[in-house]
């Protein structure tokens, strides 16, 4: 169930990042501040509750062990329930966000990361939920070839439960 669950996400993910977004009709000047975020296992150190429309989100992965994705999805403005609460969804459930998909962001272990969707800036002010659905002890290398080789499917690789499951996962507020 769980390796089900865990391609579910994925595909959903990158059926949505195969989708492309719009530019958002509110956008702010891109790079008027660049946030330096570190991926740690399990988490994210010095991501900020705020930024300012037109920030740019720079990502270092200090995991010795563990690929690890900023993916940033622009929640609808009636959605009140916290990130904390969505990342407890059903992968469907879950998937129905992935339209707000502002960036994604991949980063090897002890790398800096490269946009794989959008380019990192944070243009439309809203609340955000910020994800990492790579499985748990899934081989980096293997999992970049396979990413590289998927052709906009789902790495298809061994591991656990997406990171997000063991508290992967934010909330980011984006102000105009």
């Amino acid at each position: 169930m769980k390796k089900r669950t865990i391609a579910l996400v994925a595909s959903l993910l990158l059926l949505a990042a195969a989708c492309g977004t719009a530019e958002p009709e509110t956008a702010g000047p891109a790079g008027d501040a660049t946030v330096a975020v570190e991926a740690v296992d399990y988490g994210y150190v010095d991501l900020p509750e705020e930024v300012p429309a037109g920030t740019t989100i720079a990502l270092r992965n200090t995991s010795e062990a563990e690929v690890h994705e900023f993916v940033a999805i622009r929640l609808p403005d009636d959605e009140t329930r916290s990130v904390a609460e969505l990342v407890q969804l059903p992968p469907e459930e879950l998937a129905a966000f992935f339209p707000g998909l502002a960036t994604v962001l991949v980063a090897p272990p002890g790398e800096d990361a490269i946009a794989v969707e959008g380019d990192g800036v944070l243009r439309e002010p809203g609340r955000y939920a910020v994800i990492c659905v790579i499985p748990t002890g899934a081989d980096p290398d293997a999992y970049l070839a396979a990413a590289a080789a998927s052709e906009g499917g789902p790495p298809d690789v061994p591991g656990g439960p997406p990171h997000l499951v063991n508290g992967m996962y934010a909330e980011l507020t984006v102000t105009p």
